[in-house]
């Protein structure tokens, strides 16, 4: 927005971050390494935001000229000495909505000799903050809050995962609805602290582990001061989430059998065959990730994902959508990787070791001083925390289901991989052969068949469109005489045809009038199934040099049933929402026709 005061036209923020990459490459390789990224993303962003100002400039104008002719009105006794305001709601909706800082707001304000009333731009502000400060607090004095003060109290979890699904715990803290509890019963929804889990807990775009806690039978309540024994319980995990900033591993679960106490002793067993599933679609991903910067370039980087075990979601910058041609070559690059049974090594190392050995890592993001490398020699070598497969042949198959974008510049790739990949291609298998069946063809002839029978429609579609064409001039001859006649003799009709289309209407209208001689005006109307109203008003040359215009005409008709439209002065058409209105909505027209002609 500056740069727009100053007088810059056009973009320019792509220019201005290739000056800075210039002056700060030698500080950072990262900054050398992402710069066309950068540039890209600027350029993208400069233009949405163009758009937004563009928007915001126009109501900012029209606040401004209110205000003007405000104080202009109030003879120079309005506030601030006859100078008009912008008020405080008004300049946090630029504010807000639109990206104009205030301070711009106040400077274009004064130009035009206007004033902002701050007292209620901050009060707006304040309120806001009110709200957002209250939302937090809401959630923080649910279930955050309990576990952060638990935090304190039980120390970190040990995460073991990588290496098992399976091990010994000890219950270290309950919390059943969002309070910290001795004891969750059976049907209780429970969320459970262990010392140590097998579990994963959500983050890095890959979901949380699911399983079972069961405690040993007969344990006894005595060290929380409760007195007798414990049934043995059985907990079903449904999700694992980190809280009080990743140190603790949140178990939520239900307790399906006996009862679960602080302190009980547990078997956590992370559902193997989930845990596989999922452990396909995260070296999947990586292997994607890799596939797409051969295929797109190595400026291609992630921005987003999600890893389950049924699909994997992948986010990537790209500024048009991929060609198939190229999406077909990604998914033979990654099914070639599986076939290879490459191996994928995880490694500890510094992360200034990694980055030297050439290991991916998201783009501002902070890491700690020693991170885990997830290496496919060769291949892939990223940083990640998350759990996979030990070698590439162990994800079986890859398919990629849909590509396309989800904002200015970023791409998304679903895509299935192992078991999941095969159940895709089974369902689509199965759709493939009921079509064939459908429609008496072998899998391999449906293309040629679903061809010819598009063609097919298109023609009958036509020949569709002609009949009710035909139809509605055939209706329309019927109401040449019952036009009227003005005082000086133009003819108007106005007219509701059952029916017909928009286009036949069209017809219609231009055949009616053709008929009538000059001047004349014709509006017919219809009603669609859907209950919404078609309007067309055809004028002849006399009428148009009269004064008439269709489109004014057509408008003001439409209007009446909640809707609008307009077009060229001989010829428009409107639609509007409420057929109902038809009777009224035709006596508007009557009367603009017949008031509008000599």
């Amino acid at each position: 927005m500056k740069g727009r005061l100053v007088g810059i036209k056009g973009a320019f923020l792509a220019e201005v971050a290739r000056e800075a990459v210039a002056l700060s490459a030698a500080c950072d390789p990262q900054v050398s390494a992402n710069a066309q990224r950068v540039f890209d993303e600027l350029a993208r962003e400069e233009e949405a935001f163009s758009l937004t100002l563009s928007k915001g400039q126009k109501l900012l104008d029209e606040l401004l000229d209110a205000a003007a002719a405000a104080a202009a009105k109030g003879g120079g006794k309005g506030k601030g000495g006859g100078r008009g305001a912008v008020s405080g709601a008004d300049a946090f909706l630029l504010y807000d909505s639109y990206g104009f800082p205030v301070e711009l707001t106040v400077e274009l304000a004064e130009a035009r000799g206007v004033e902002v009333d701050m007292a209620g731009f901050d009060a707006a502000m304040e309120a806001q903050r009110a709200r957002s400060k209250a939302s937090r607090a809401e959630v923080d004095l649910t279930a955050g809050g309990t576990l952060n003060a638990l935090a304190g109290e039980v120390g970190p979890t040990e995460f073991v995962g990588y290496t098992s699904i399976e091990g010994a715990a000890r219950v270290v803290g309950l919390v059943v609805e969002g309070a910290a509890a001795d004891e969750a019963r059976e049907g209780d929804r429970v969320d459970v602290l262990l010392d140590r889990t097998p579990f994963y807990a959500e983050s890095g775009g890959q979901v949380g582990d699911r399983g079972l806690l069961q405690a040993a039978p007969g344990q006894s309540g005595a060290a929380q001061g409760s007195p007798g024994q414990s049934g043995a319980a059985l907990l079903e995990v449904t999700d694992v989430q980190k809280a009080a900033g990743g140190r603790l591993f949140v178990h939520s679960a239900t307790v399906a059998s006996g009862a679960l106490r602080v302190g009980d002793a547990v078997s956590a067993r992370v559902d193997e065959r989930l845990r596989r599933r999922v452990r396909a679609h995260h070296t999947a991903t990586h292997l994607l990730q890799s596939a797409l910067k051969r295929v797109l370039g190595p400026d291609t980087c992630q921005q987003g994902s999600l890893v389950t075990a049924d699909r994997l979601r992948f986010d990537f910058n790209l500024g048009r959508p991929m060609t198939p041609a190229e999406v077909a070559a990604v998914e033979a690059l990654v099914n070639g990787w599986v076939s290879e049974a490459a191996p994928a090594v995880t490694t500890v190392m510094a992360l200034a070791e990694a980055r030297a050995a050439g290991a991916t890592a998201m783009f501002g993001e902070k890491y700690e001083d020693d991170v885990r490398v997830v290496d496919v020699p060769g291949i892939s070598m990223e940083l990640c925390g998350g759990t996979h497969v030990s070698n590439t042949s162990e994800i079986g198959a890859f398919k990629v289901v849909s590509e396309g974008g989800i904002a200015s510049g970023v791409r998304r790739i679903e895509a299935v991989a192992g078991a999941a990949a095969v159940e895709y291609l089974d369902s689509v298998d199965g759709v493939v052969r009921q079509l064939a069946g459908s429609l008496k063809a072998r899998p391999e002839e449906l293309p040629g068949r679903v061809s010819a029978l598009q063609e097919d429609l298109k023609a009958a579609a036509k020949a569709v469109a002609e009949l009710r064409a035909q139809l509605a001039v055939a209706k329309s001859a019927a109401l040449a005489g019952a036009a009227e006649r003005t005082p000086g003799g133009a003819a108007v009709l106005v007219a509701e045809l059952e029916g017909v289309d928009a286009r036949a209407l069209g017809e219609a209208a231009g055949s009616l009038l053709a008929s009538l001689g000059d001047p004349a005006a014709v509006l017919l109307a219809t009603a669609s199934p859907d209950g919404k109203a078609n309007f067309v008003c055809a004028l002849s040359p006399g009428a148009v040099a009269a004064g008439l215009q269709a489109g004014k005409v057509v408008g003001q008709v439409a209007k009446v049933c909640g809707g609008g439209g307009g077009g060229k002065p001989a010829l428009a058409q409107a639609g509007g929402k409420d057929a109902g209105k038809l009777p009224e909505a035709l006596a508007v027209a009557r009367d603009a026709l017949m008031g509008g002609l000599p």
